[in-house]
């Protein structure tokens, strides 16, 4: 399918590694030009370069803490006009209710709800000066179906969640369109470093402690960078102009719900 985005340009956040990288992998597959940006650049470069070669695009990197106003503001700059933004961040560190302080939640919201709200507001002007735009920003079914551990997490995100349900409406009559992607477990460094937790915490392999975790998930297997990078360059398409303000989940079915 031919997604009518070549010679677009896409500022993809947090993209050296991961579900960023799948998503910029996917983008310059279609023929979009990229703005990369990660916080290492060795990583950046590494990853950059070989998505040059591989597709043959124009890749701009920005070494830079996206979280920051400093680092934003130096991303920004250098992206100038984009047609389409990809947000991503990692995300806050497991616990239970009673870890975490004020701080620990304004840090959890800086990162997972207030940077991808100053990132829309700096660069979805241009797109409805210019008629047409993408936002995809990454969540998690977190947002969906809570996980206990990730408190931090489930009311940062939640929080964009809200945000985007109501401005993703007031931006779709300029052509605008604004969706969130809610990933399950995949095959990335996050789910090394989950299972390596279980695995110490359990007194088990890591193998085994990643089976036991494929187990719960209906697909049977962890998703894959590429599997949610198709569906992220998908919603950029021209082909998503009537999906405006969803969220999109891809978990393999781990998270029980009927809607």
């Amino acid at each position: 399918m031919d997604l009518g985005i070549s010679g677009k340009r896409a500022l993809v956040c947090a993209s050296s590694k991961g579900l960023g990288r799948g998503c910029a992998e996917a983008l310059a597959e279609a023929g979009v030009n990229l703005v990369m940006n990660a916080r290492g650049a060795e990583a950046l470069e590494a990853t950059a370069a070989e998505i040059r070669s591989t597709y043959g695009v124009e890749v701009v990197t920005v070494a830079a803490d996206i979280v920051s106003e400093e680092g934003r503001a130096k991303v920004l700059a250098a992206a100038g006009d984009v047609d389409i933004l990809v947000t991503n961040a990692g995300g806050p560190p497991p616990g239970v209710w009673s870890d975490w302080t004020r701080d620990d939640f304004i840090k959890a919201l800086d990162a997972n709800m207030l940077t991808p709200i100053a990132l829309m507001t700096a660069l979805m002007p241009g797109m409805m000066d210019r008629g047409w735009g993408r936002v995809v920003n990454i969540t998690s079914q977190s947002v969906k179906a809570p996980i206990p551990a990730l408190g931090l997490s489930n009311a940062a995100r939640t929080g964009l969640t809200g945000y985007v349900a109501g401005t993703a409406r007031q931006v779709a009559p300029s052509g605008v369109v604004v969706n969130n992607m809610m990933p399950g477990i995949h095959a990335t460094d996050r789910a090394d470093q989950l299972d390596g937790g279980v695995s110490k915490a359990q007194g088990i392999s890591v193998e085994e402690a990643r089976k036991n975790r494929q187990g719960t998930i209906p697909a049977r297997r962890y998703g894959t960078r590429q599997e949610f990078g198709a569906m992220c360059a998908f919603l950029c398409s021209q082909h998503a102009g009537f999906i405006i303000g969803q969220n999109i989940l891809a978990d393999g079915g781990a998270t029980n719900a009927t809607i």
